[in-house]
């Protein structure tokens, strides 16, 4: 319930339409200019050629190009995210992350131009990080963090600190998302996916101890 009236408020910022479509035209034009130029390499110009505005209409929705990025870049972490608790939160069993982490890396795989932009970018902009940080981890960690101290309430899991499996969680789905396999090789299988994705869970379900 959290995640999705967080996802709806995320959705509601432009009300009108035609305000919303070129807002929308921009965005998505950025995001694969910066996917496949890098933020450095594009331009203010390639960026209103992508969205068919003029250059100067750009700046009646952004302050400047990197606003731009960090637009791109915070709406993606939303999207990752949320999609992930959703799930999460609809799992008809504890022992079922496996199937969820499975689910949302094929997805990561099919959308591997939002993924170069949300972390790659981000490795290199410190605003962008701190946004992504304060606005996106913190309340997505905050919620999984709920998540899990209601599964350690009901017996499932041990009784730990939820923020801390809360944000080991989300640490080792990020880092296996972001992977080669998930960004770089177009030709990585199913079958790896699910490999990557039931090791996971092991791991983070049963530890690696003997």
């Amino acid at each position: 319930m959290q995640t999705r009236r967080y996802q709806a408020a995320t959705s509601t910022a432009f009300a009108n339409p035609a305000e919303e479509s070129t807002h929308n035209r921009i965005l998505k034009g950025a995001l694969k200019l910066f996917a496949t130029k890098g933020y450095e390499g594009t331009t203010t110009k390639d960026l209103a050629q992508a969205a068919n505005v003029a250059e100067g209409t750009l700046f009646r929705y952004f302050s400047n190009k990197k606003a731009i990025l960090v637009e791109v870049a915070t709406a993606g972490w939303i999207e990752i995210l949320t999609d992930l608790l959703t799930e999460l939160s609809e799992m008809g069993s504890y022992k079922a992350i496996a199937q969820v982490m499975r689910r949302r890396m094929m997805n990561m795989h099919k959308n591997k131009v939002l993924l170069k932009v949300c972390f790659i970018e981000a490795q290199s902009h410190p605003e962008l990080q701190e946004k992504i940080q304060a606005e996106v981890i913190d309340k997505m960690t905050g919620i999984a963090e709920a998540f899990f101290e209601s599964a350690m309430e009901k017996g499932i899991y041990r009784k730990m600190n939820p923020q801390i499996v809360a944000q080991v969680f989300l640490g080792m789905f990020a880092i296996a998302g972001f992977s080669d396999a998930t960004i770089v090789d177009p030709n990585a299988s199913p079958a790896d996916l699910k490999e990557m994705a039931e090791g996971i869970a092991d791991i983070f379900l049963n530890g690696v101890l003997a």
